[in-house]
């Protein structure tokens, strides 16, 4: 090469390495100008099915929960917010920031197989006896939908979902296509994986999702442990790994929906702790919340540790209020009776413990999950930021699952997405600056079960039912001053008609701004049908079926009357468990008496066996009462059952009493009837 080439090449090496490590060296100043950390960090630690008082701090006299107590002194805690009365359709709220009549999911069926896509439908036929047309649930969060998760990705976040999730069965639905980038969690997920607390859960990493065959990404720890334990390493991991950029972490607990199971000596040391007059007195509720407050309280460890604790927001929230059915009496015996069902060993240890009470107690407000009273959606929130939120504050504010979306997107000064609406509203000036709320409205939506839509205005409360069922609630139309009236018990809609149109319109309102499915007259209906349908259920006789033979009122009785061979009383009514006592009252009307037999079959029969299961009386001669105690073996759950006529003659009976010790009768009493 010449002299001048060689010397130019030299040149123009070393103004390339020059110009390179200037950029280099702009580029470390630059780094080093700017923090490495732009955002918080956000957690949502969400727990499944705890209700309002079921923490400390929200008053338990059982409960021991130091972590969210203390959690609770570094904080924000709210008195007045919302969930949805069951868990799909909160989640699928604090996603998008929703109303349930918007997204289209009311009810927790995301375990089910997925319908077809498309808008939110009406069933094809309701029967006659219902005056409406209820929508049915989706029952997956739709792919389009734009997820708060999305938006955080979007932003520069690393996204992470651990634990339950039930918005969708199968792949296309889970949360890794909504946005996650890191995932711990099996479908189906109603409750625990495998529907057990502890491991070995046994998850598939493929296949199709099934009761049988639970996929996903749970990797078992030793066996025995506690998945909530589990999922608290697996999100300790994750946050030491991404301690040095912005995390947002979904870590929604399997804790404390069914199965009622929790670590054993938890138990026994609650078990010494009841008090029998105390609002709480379920030692195996507070075993399965103490697993969850510990969870909570190795991850406020962990951020400490970290150092990253000031500039961390948790929210701590629950998915709908307390359960107060399950467990109860009739579904204990149910699994108690049959000791290959799997939930037979952890029956016998509720019930050793616990008893037959349901899992938790609502005091003071009414019912519970599934309910549209307070019991089933007022929740506990809690929401930390040491940085901005004033420790140790306690707001009255109104507000709902769908504004966590706004409100945290709003607190890491990221725009909401311009091709997806929001319903719900920020109250990120109430948590940093206690400003006013931005409103004072709140509607619950649950057209499922005793279907119907709540709104909460103040310190006012409408509900709208389109089903009428008298044992249950008074009329169509509820109006409660919760002020006043925490407990929902006084029923204010007649006195107060023009604050019942108020609440309604906005109602109205709420669907027509959601464009959610309005129940709608239905086409089928028949007033008669449905009257009569009604009147049964009142009726004293209600329960019992008369098999070729008619019933009538007489003065403090019934007249059964045959119409032809071996007339018989029915009844399906009768869930206990045998050996069974039937106590009967009975005369005979012509006073020729005669022979009868009981008959049943148990809940597993598909018919009747034709030469057993029958257990015969005698009714004596003669016009007089007559009383018998007749114990009928039933070897499980009785199905149906049924009494046959003692003679060709009618008979009168006075009363019907079917019991077992340790559970409750079933009985019908006529003696107070007139004619």
């Amino acid at each position: 090469m010449k002299p001048f080439l060689l010397t130019l090449t030299l040149l123009i090496v070393l103004t390339l390495t020059a110009s390179i490590a200037a950029a280099q060296s702009h580029q470390d100043q630059a780094e080093s100008a700017s923090p490495a950390r732009t955002f918080p960090n956000l957690i949502i630690f969400l727990v499944d099915d705890m209700g309002w008082t079921d923490c400390g701090v929200y008053g338990s006299d059982l409960y021991e929960t130091p972590n969210i107590d203390k959690f609770a002194t570094q904080s924000m805690r709210f008195t007045n917010a919302y969930a949805h009365p069951l868990c799909s359709p909160s989640r699928a709220s604090i996603m998008t920031g929703q109303e349930e009549s918007r997204h289209g999911i009311t009810s927790a069926t995301g375990h089910q197989p997925p319908k077809p896509p498309g808008p939110q439908v009406f069933p094809e036929r309701t029967s006659p006896n219902q005056p409406f047309r209820l929508p049915v649930s989706k029952n997956y969060l739709d792919p389009d939908t734009v997820t708060l998760a999305e938006v955080l990705r979007d932003a520069g976040y690393h996204t992470a979902h651990m634990g339950k999730w039930h918005l969708g069965l199968t792949p296309p639905h889970w949360p890794d296509q909504h946005g996650f980038q890191t995932t711990f969690h099996s479908a189906p997920d109603p409750g625990p994986p495998n529907s057990t607390y502890f491991a070995p859960h046994k998850i598939n990493p493929d296949g199709e999702p099934s009761s049988q065959h639970r996929v996903g990404n749970i990797v078992d720890g030793p066996d025995g442990e506690h998945i909530a334990d589990r999922l608290t390493e697996e999100a300790v991991q994750y946050i030491k790994k991404h301690k040095d950029k912005p995390f947002f972490l979904n870590l929604w607990q399997y804790s404390v929906h069914g199965p009622w199971e929790a670590k054993e000596e938890y138990i026994k040391a609650y078990a010494k702790k009841i008090d029998p007059d105390a609002n709480h007195t379920n030692p195996v509720m507070a075993a399965m919340l103490q697993s969850m407050d510990e969870s909570l309280g190795r991850i406020m460890t962990t951020l400490e540790e970290l150092e990253i604790a000031d500039n961390t927001i948790i929210v701590f929230f629950s998915d709908n209020g307390g359960n107060v059915h399950s467990m109860a009496e009739a579904e204990q015996l149910k699994n108690l009776a049959n000791p290959k069902n799997r939930s037979h060993d952890l029956t016998k240890i509720y019930n050793q413990y616990a008893g037959f009470q349901v899992p938790t107690n609502n005091t003071p407000l009414r019912e519970g999950k599934a309910k549209l009273y307070e019991g089933g959606v007022r929740v506990p929130l809690i929401i930390r930021w040491p940085e901005r939120i004033p420790a140790g504050t306690v707001s009255d504010a109104i507000v709902n699952n769908i504004d966590l979306y706004p409100t945290l997107l709003d607190l890491v000064d990221v725009p909401l997405p311009e091709n997806h609406v929001v319903d719900g509203i920020s109250i990120a000036a109430v948590l940093t600056e206690n400003a006013e709320p931005p409103r004072d409205t709140s509607f619950s939506w649950f057209p499922h079960q005793r279907p119907g839509i709540a709104v909460r205005k103040g310190d006012w409360k409408l509900i709208r039912r389109f089903k009428e069922d008298p044992a249950r609630y008074e009329g169509l139309v509820e109006l409660f001053n919760l002020k006043d009236d925490i407990g929902e018990s006084n029923n204010l809609a007649k006195e107060k008609p023009e604050l019942v149109a108020e609440l309604g319109k906005l109602i109205d309102d709420h669907f027509a701004q959601t464009g959610g499915l309005y129940p709608e007259p239905n086409p089928d209906y028949n007033a008669q049908a449905a009257a009569k349908a009604n009147a049964a259920k009142r009726s004293p006789t209600a329960g019992l079926v008369p098999k070729f033979c008619t019933i009538e009122t007489i003065d403090g009785a019934i007249r059964v009357t045959p119409e032809s061979r071996k007339p018989f009383l029915g009844s399906g009514r009768v869930k206990l468990f045998g050996p069974l006592t039937l106590n009967l009252r009975a005369r005979s009307v012509s006073g020729k008496g005669g022979a009868g037999q009981i008959q049943w079959k148990t809940d597993e029969q598909e018919e009747f066996p034709p030469d057993s299961q029958t257990t015969p009386f005698e009714l004596a001669p003669g016009k007089d009462w007559q009383d018998f105690e007749i114990n009928v073996p039933i070897k499980g759950k009785a199905g149906l059952l049924r009494i046959y006529l003692p003679g060709a003659e009618a008979t009168d009976f006075q009363a019907i009493t079917w019991s077992k010790d340790g559970q409750s009768p079933v009985s019908w009493d006529f003696s107070k009837l007139a004619p």
